[in-house]
């Protein structure tokens, strides 16, 4: 029986430690949502796949063997790569709480377009701004909303009124024009998690 073969569009979300001869990959796309793909580990030999890093937007085409059980690796071309994400540690860190909040949690079809466009901005955002503690509560804010959670109706009137006035400027001002504490932000951003594990199925680390 022939094997499985799917091509599309992607982000890489995750790299676990590598298995034998593979390195485990969880991507996102917009056709199948969170998907794990096994890349075959680089040889000195030519013909390999240069590896794949965290945060990159890549073309794929994958391969199974076992109708979908097992993906494998044939084909990848970079699309957008992010260098300067791992070169600061605070945007690493808030890069990589984003790309796991994704790739933890199922993504109905009807709202994985949403997402890649969040993913695609999120990431640019935390390659080119100083304040990531900001791209990183807009990005948990976003994801929830368009997850259908009420955050706007429910859990923003449940703050202090001097919390509110702040989320309102932190979520609508552009990040070039944002000089909140970053106190200020590490409250609003874990009073919103802390709401969406109690009321919602979302999955953080």
């Amino acid at each position: 029986m022939p094997g499985q073969s799917l091509s599309f569009d992607a982000f890489v979300l995750a790299k676990r430690p590598p298995m034998e001869a593979f390195q485990p990959l969880t991507v996102f796309s917009v056709e199948h949502g969170p998907l794990r793909v096994l890349q075959r580990q680089a040889k000195k030999s030519a013909g390999t796949i240069a590896p794949l890093d965290l945060f990159d937007e890549v073309a794929l085409t994958v391969e199974s063997s076992n109708q979908g059980q097992t993906w494998f690796l044939k084909e990848a071309r970079i699309l957008t790569r992010h260098h300067t994400i791992g070169r600061n540690y605070s945007a690493l860190l808030h890069a990589s709480a984003i790309a796991n909040l994704v790739a933890r949690n199922p993504v109905p079809e009807e709202s994985r377009t949403s997402v890649a466009t969040l993913l695609r901005q999120a990431f640019q955002a935390f390659a080119q701004s100083t304040r990531p503690d900001i791209v990183r509560l807009k990005s948990v804010y976003l994801f929830a909303r368009d997850e259908g959670h009420p955050v706007s109706q429910q859990w923003f009137p449940t703050l202090p009124a001097e919390d509110r006035a702040n989320l309102a400027k932190l979520l609508n001002q552009p990040l070039a024009a944002q000089d909140a504490p970053a106190e200020v932000v590490e409250r609003l951003t874990s009073r919103l998690e802390e709401y969406l594990r109690g009321h919602t199925e979302i999955v953080f680390d």
